[in-house]
């Protein structure tokens, strides 16, 4: 996510953050392609088609000196092609979310717009070891979007700015699918995001106080993921956890002599999600 600071004065003290290398970036272009889902029945395995609904959050974002918390709702889907002779799938997934946040740090303000877009492609096989289970393991790419708009006064007169926050990463992951009579699966998952590379955009001109925009570029970070899914012939509902922790970035000039710098910061998003499968 991206940084969000509030300004009382003067320009961003900086100081220079450790050099950092990629995380794992061969496996950013490793999909698999597949063939054209066919009807498939077997509850173990990944399922074809396309599963679309809702979901609701509670949401913090920290870093030093502030921080970003509230609850979310958004949407959600997924579209998955499989091929029953191979076991291998290709899932497309995306969703939105949107918060109105509070902001703690250089004051207090409340009802911040704060907008999340993801997009990710992942491809995978399923094994079938016995037992009434499944492993699908997969991994793949996934691009995050991250919008939030701090404009105003906090309750102690500083004055906020706009962020725009990206992220590219692969996601290397697990699915299990255990069989709990004839008709219910319960679905663990767990992930590792590789961070690939972040960009994030500080409208600090928005403060008017003289400063210029700055483009911070990062290239160290992970991410995790969680998630207990119970899964019917038509419905797919549990919950999730969503965590990232991103090191400093690079500086770059924010007005003559100044630089300012993106911190190291952690998010931390979890939640309740339901889709429908079509």
């Amino acid at each position: 996510m991206a940084c969000v600071r509030f300004r009382q004065s003067g320009s961003l003290r900086a100081r220079c953050p450790p050099t950092h290398t990629l995380l794992l970036t061969g496996i950013a272009g490793a999909v698999f392609l597949v063939a054209p889902a066919r009807a498939q029945t077997d509850p173990l395995a990944t399922r074809p088609g396309l599963e679309a609904g809702a979901q609701v959050a509670r949401y913090r974002y920290h870093e030093r000196g502030m921080q970003l918390t509230g609850n979310r709702a958004g949407a959600a889907a997924t579209y998955a092609l499989v091929s029953p002779e191979t076991q291998l799938f290709t899932r497309m997934e995306a969703r939105g979310s949107y918060g109105s946040l509070k902001y703690t740090g250089s004051g207090t303000l409340y009802a911040v717009p704060d907008w999340i877009l993801e997009a990710r492609i992942v491809g995978g096989r399923d094994f079938f070891p016995g037992g009434g289970i499944s492993l699908s393991p997969y991994l793949g790419l996934g691009y995050r979007r991250l919008y939030d708009d701090l404009r105003g006064y906090s309750s102690t007169g500083a004055v906020g700015y706009r962020r725009y926050s990206t992220y590219l990463y692969a996601p290397v992951g697990l699915t299990s699918r255990i069989r709990m009579g004839n008709r219910w699966v319960l679905a663990p998952g767990i992930e590792c995001d590789a961070f690939l590379r972040g960009k994030q955009v500080s409208k600090l001109s928005d403060a008017g106080l003289g400063d210029s925009d700055v483009t911070n570029a990062q290239d160290s970070g992970v991410g995790y993921r969680a998630s207990l899914m119970a899964e019917t012939a038509h419905w797919v509902f549990g919950l999730w956890m969503h965590y990232w922790h991103i090191r400093d970035s690079d500086l770059q000039p924010s007005s003559p002599g100044a630089l300012a710098y993106e911190p190291e910061n952690w998010t931390r998003e979890a939640g309740f999600e339901v889709r429908y499968r079509f």
